[in-house]
C-alpha cells in the first residue's frame, strides 16, 4: 500500500524518488517543488484549524435542529 501511494505521489509530481545501487537496495523519497508548495498550503490549513478549534468544536457538539 505504501509503495503504491509513493508511486502515485511520484506520478503526480509531489515527490521525487532516488534509488541507490546498493545491496540491500535503498530508495529515498523527497518532496518535489510541487509537494513543498502543497505542504505550505496544508500547514496553513492545519494552523487555521488549530486556531479555530474551539469555535469549530462548539458548533459540531450541538447540532442544529
Amino acid at each position: 500500500m505504501l509503495t503504491l501511494t509513493l508511486r502515485q505521489l511520484g506520478q503526480d509530481g509531489l515527490v521525487t524518488r532516488t534509488s541507490y545501487p546498493e545491496v540491500p537496495p535503498r530508495v529515498e523519497y523527497t518532496l518535489a517543488p510541487l509537494g513543498r508548495g502543497l505542504l505550505e498550503t496544508v500547514t496553513a490549513l492545519i494552523e487555521w484549524a488549530s486556531e479555530h478549534h474551539d469555535q469549530i468544536s462548539s458548533r459540531t457538539e450541538c447540532p442544529q435542529r
